[in-house]
């Protein structure tokens, strides 16, 4: 034992307490402004079916059509791992899982599109369409059928179609109500905000729902889609999208890149308009930074360059999606678009080679820094959150299983949870 030191002090316990008096209001504004991780799943993509189109049948169709895309022009691990790149270890366990997924969830997130991909349509046909909309979602929740995720998007708050888009949602959740009352998975998308006030327009009119209903006050959230430069940089030079998550006043649950509206506005050419153009990486990071912290996710665009048609152009397609995908995930976009069926198979393969081929040293690192065995890497409490959530989000879709992750790393579930979000150690807690 070594000399005992003599600890003194200057300060009056005084200043102590006046200086955190003086933070209170700064502390409370972090602690609302910046909840963290909701500690909820985020969906690996978004799929948008037009609303005369969505069927009782659609999500099973689309896993469907998305096997016989595989079965046509990649019928094994070794054409398809052939077309993609990948690597001889992950080609099996890549192909298997993607069959698998496609068998058993092919649709992770699932919008009825009552805006552009609808189309022009007469006020009685989209009040039918929308009805149809909530029907179907509640009969698939009820019999097991459902996508974890579904909603709609309306049209937007602009004055040209705000009365249509208010009618339609309003129409929408009533049916739902109707139907047996709001699924936990319902997700709403508001598209092409541009101020802050159209933000807070939409929470009046949920607002307004939720008191009509008898709904607890915030049960209904919804995304932003963010598909105009005022809604990246305001005229004042602000950045608009942080102000329109504040507008949100906590409802906001994420953020939707438009590719191809933003690409437009910008007035970049209809043959480069693409998620990894430099104007589509600068909206993104500002999306990324402004929402950063607020439990608000993210999510990437989509390519509009479809895997249909010979099998010579499927795998041009198929390497591009994959490549665009892969691409957000190494820029931590952990959601996307989907426009066609045969898109799924890449986006899959995409996200559970991401997860897989780093998953083992992903493991490793947190096991060490649990056990806080050293090795050749330091890490430190925000690395072990970014280690838990990426397994997480690995088992969550499915690239990965608990077992497996129990196996390396020797942590539960509840574990995993608890070190990626304080809230997601919450939930996990409540539901034991």
């Amino acid at each position: 034992m070594g000399q005992q030191e003599k600890v003194a002090t200057s300060l009056a316990g005084a200043v102590s307490e006046g200086i955190s008096a003086s933070l209170v209001p700064v502390d409370e504004e972090l602690s609302r402004r910046y909840p963290g991780d909701p500690g909820t799943r985020q969906p690996v993509h978004t799929v948008y079916v037009p609303g005369d189109v969505f069927a009782a049948d659609t999500v099973r169709s689309w896993g469907d059509r998305a096997l016989a895309a595989l079965d046509e022009h990649a019928p094994d691990a070794a054409s398809f791992a052939a077309v993609l790149g990948l690597s001889e270890d992950l080609a099996g366990p890549v192909y298997d899982r993607v069959r698998a997924k496609l068998e058993r969830e092919p649709i992770e997130d699932l919008r009825v599109d009552f805006e552009d991909g609808y189309g022009g349509r007469t006020g009685a046909d989209e009040d039918a369409h929308a009805a149809r909309a909530a029907r179907l979602i509640s009969e698939a929740y009820a019999d097991g059928t459902a996508a974890p995720y579904m909603g709609i998007r309306m049209k937007c708050m602009e004055a040209a179609v705000r009365d249509r888009g208010i009618r339609t949602l309003d129409i929408f959740l009533t049916g739902l109500m109707e139907s047996g009352g709001l699924p936990d998975g319902l997700v709403l998308t508001l598209p092409k905000v541009t101020y802050p006030e159209q933000v807070t327009a939409m929470v009046r009119l949920v607002e307004e729902f939720e008191k009509a209903r008898g709904l607890d006050a915030g049960r209904i959230g919804f995304e932003i889609q963010i598909e105009t430069s005022q809604s990246i940089l305001a005229a004042d030079g602000t950045a608009a999208v942080a102000r329109m998550i504040g507008a949100a006043e906590g409802r906001a649950t994420g953020l939707h890149y438009g590719t191809f509206d933003y690409s437009a506005c910008l007035g970049v050419s209809a043959a480069y308009q693409a998620s990894d153009h430099p104007a589509a990486d600068h909206a993104k990071a500002i999306m990324q930074v402004a929402a950063a912290g607020t439990g608000v996710r993210v999510s990437d665009g989509s390519t509009n360059v479809l895997p249909v048609g010979t099998t010579a152009h499927v795998h041009e397609a198929w390497r591009l999606h994959y490549g665009l995908t892969r691409r957000a995930l190494a820029r931590a976009y952990y959601q996307g678009w989907d426009m066609h069926p045969a898109h799924i198979p890449t986006r899959y393969a995409a996200v559970f080679a991401f997860y897989r081929e780093g998953y083992e040293q992903a493991a490793a690192r947190l096991a060490a820094y649990v056990n806080q065995a050293g090795g050749d890497v330091m890490d430190e409490p925000a690395t072990a959150k970014a280690l838990s959530g990426y397994l997480l989000r690995g088992i969550d879709c499915g690239a990965l299983d608990t077992a497996e992750v129990a196996r390396l790393t020797g942590l539960t579930r509840a574990d995993l949870d608890g070190f990626a979000s304080p809230r997601r150690g919450d939930l996990t807690a409540t539901a034991k």
